[in-house]
């Protein structure tokens, strides 16, 4: 997680650096707001890129981590069941 909130300052601060150049660069008012503009959406689609490679890989840990605990659970079920098949055996032994 550390290295995406690196990426996302990095990103962030150049995209301030972009829009303060922007500002004061000495273009006309117009064609400094379609700059604006155009850099905002690009910024805007980057990070929605970023989120959904995020969201992308936090589902595949849950689905992972989802099956893994169905197999351990399975496997627990398993080990409770045999113990109990044991303690009957030996119930059995113990009476006869």
């Amino acid at each position: 997680m550390k290295t995406d909130n690196v990426i996302l300052g990095v990103l962030g601060g150049l995209a301030a650096g972009a829009i303060l150049g922007i500002l004061y660069a000495p273009d006309k008012g117009e064609k400094t707001r379609k700059r604006i503009k155009d850099k905002s959406m690009d910024c805007a689609d980057d990070l929605k890129c970023k989120l959904d490679a995020v969201v992308e890989n936090i589902s595949e840990k849950y689905n992972d981590l989802k099956k893994e605990s169905k197999e351990m659970y399975a496997e627990g079920k398993s080990k409770i069941e045999q113990a109990h098949q044991d303690l009957e055996n030996q119930a059995k032994n113990l009476k006869a």
